[in-house]
């Protein structure tokens, strides 16, 4: 049930999800843990772009980041509630069903370790 208290929030995570990039991005973290450098390369986009949209995803609660040294690596969320885990679950069948998804997660399982050293 929706209430005025988790509306917002709600609202929030909806609006992430209606951007063909950050869908790009959160399915790539499905893979586990990435680097900004990871995310630049595989997507082709510049890294302020990249940057911006984690950023967002990050509003809604839907990532979180962990600073090493210079590089930012971010990660999927662990679920929150019976909502956000529908909704990763969701988010996982809707990636497996289109081609464009299946394409990023080949391209970073198979240059994870030759863009960056973090």
């Amino acid at each position: 049930m929706i209430t005025r208290t988790n509306q917002p929030e709600t609202e929030t995570i909806f609006r992430a999800l209606s951007d063909r990039t950050r869908l790009r991005i959160l399915n790539l973290l499905q893979e586990g843990e990435l680097c900004v450098c990871h995310l630049v390369a595989i997507l082709d986009s510049p890294q302020p772009t990249v940057s911006r949209h984690l950023a967002y995803l990050r509003k809604a609660g839907l990532v979180v980041v962990r600073k090493e040294g210079i590089w930012m690596h971010y990660r999927l969320t662990p679920s929150r509630g019976k909502f956000h885990e529908m909704l990763l679950a969701c988010l996982a069948q809707c990636f497996r069903k289109e081609g464009r998804f299946a394409k990023d997660r080949a391209r970073v399982r198979a240059r994870l370790r030759t863009i960056c050293p973090a």
